[in-house]
């Protein structure tokens, strides 16, 4: 039988690459809003598709000696839209799983910082917005906030030449399952997790001031209370920072995420002197988030701002406290879906993977685009 669906990996490695393909997004307009695949093409044909409308793509120009992806939400419709464009003698496919399954499709960038002991590989959850980072010095590496399956992680120390030592959470996160537990498992590395009670499976803490080396390079950790109480950024060798959830590129976190009135409004004013803090930091230091609200691009270029830039954009930085936690309050997004069950499996440091079901219900558990930011 004629193959008709690829799967995410074929996809996301044909545009790493930069195969010439074009991805058609045939979902209806509200839903393409939420995420969607880096330069892709959309048609709002799926009402048209669903009811088997015979030319329901029948106005689209598509290049000829292009293959084409054709992608909705789960991919049922999309075989739909792949078979109709075959028909017009195009070679098309689509996407078994959709955009569900895209959730955990990636790319990487170097990040270069003049004077640094260490390489830098943001490494980028394009289909959900999550960002993290392998940092490698003499042959070892760290990797901080694990969001996608280890073999990633390992294959690209490999690649590079390192062997990763050490694994950092910025925080217990709640839009998505953290990895890092997973990947020491495989690799043997230590886990350090900032200081708390939340996290019932052992790990070693970390608390404001502590120095970690990856080699030659250090990390040191500063508590930055407010998206959750135990956040914490990691200050490489005083060039570049990550900052988990605390400050993004626009924008800075959110604070009400499994929080009381209460705790919302008190981490509010945390948040506002955590972020202080950070903006007392020299303004060449380069900013490093864990998330971005856009579609990561497939092109090599790391998402990565001085604190100046950061500043100069974030205007709520520039508020006095009462202000910022005002006006924070009232910008809060909608919360992430499945956010309090995804914060329990990541308390307890389980993964849904002890059924058939895992990959399923995985996806299912981190649907939809990051919403940790507040602009």
């Amino acid at each position: 039988m004629r193959q008709t669906t690829i799967n995410v990996e074929t996809l996301r490695a044909w545009l790493d690459r930069g195969q010439p393909v074009t991805v058609l997004d045939i979902r209806p307009a509200s839903e393409r809003a939420e995420w969607q695949i880096p330069g892709s093409m959309h048609v709002d044909a799926y009402a048209a598709l669903k009811a088997h409308d015979p030319h329901a793509l029948a106005g689209v120009e598509l290049p000829a000696d292009r293959t084409v992806v054709t992608v909705c939400g789960a991919g049922a419709t999309s075989l739909i839209a792949a078979r109709q464009l075959r028909e017009r003698g195009l070679q098309a496919f689509s996407l078994a799983g959709g955009m569900k399954s895209w959730s955990l499709a990636w790319n990487s960038a170097e990040v270069s910082i003049l004077g640094c002991e260490a390489q830098i590989v943001q490494v980028r959850r394009t289909g959900k917005g999550c960002l993290s980072y392998l940092i490698g010095s003499k042959e070892v590496a760290t990797v901080i906030d694990a969001a996608l399956e280890p073999e990633v992680y390992l294959d690209l120390a490999q690649h590079y030449g390192w062997t990763i030592k050490c694994v950092l959470d910025t925080h217990v996160h709640a839009d998505h399952l953290s990895r890092s537990r997973k990947l020491v498992e495989q690799c043997g590395a230590a886990l350090f997790l900032p200081d708390q009670q939340r996290v019932s499976y052992p790990f070693t803490a970390v608390r404001d001031g502590d120095v970690l080396a990856t080699g030659p390079a250090r990390l040191v950790a500063l508590h930055t209370p407010g998206h959750t109480a135990e956040s914490t950024c990691y200050l490489l060798d005083g060039k570049a920072l990550f900052t988990g959830d605390t400050l993004f590129l626009a924008g800075v976190g959110r604070p009400d995420l499994e929080a009381s009135p209460a705790e919302v409004q008190a981490r509010a004013h945390m948040l506002y002197h955590s972020l202080q803090r950070l903006l007392t930091l020299p303004p060449e230091t380069l900013i490093l988030p864990g998330h971005t609200a856009e579609p990561v691009a497939f092109d090599g270029k790391a998402l990565a701002k001085s604190l100046a830039e950061v500043r100069a954009q974030v205007k709520l930085l520039h508020l006095p406290e009462d202000i910022f936690v005002t006006t924070l309050l009232a910008r809060i997004p909608p919360t992430p879906p499945n956010h309090h069950a995804i914060v329990k499996l990541n308390e307890a440091g389980l993964f849904p993977e002890g059924d058939p079901g895992y990959a399923k219900r995985s996806m299912e558990l981190e649907v939809g685009a990051n919403r940790c930011a507040v602009a």
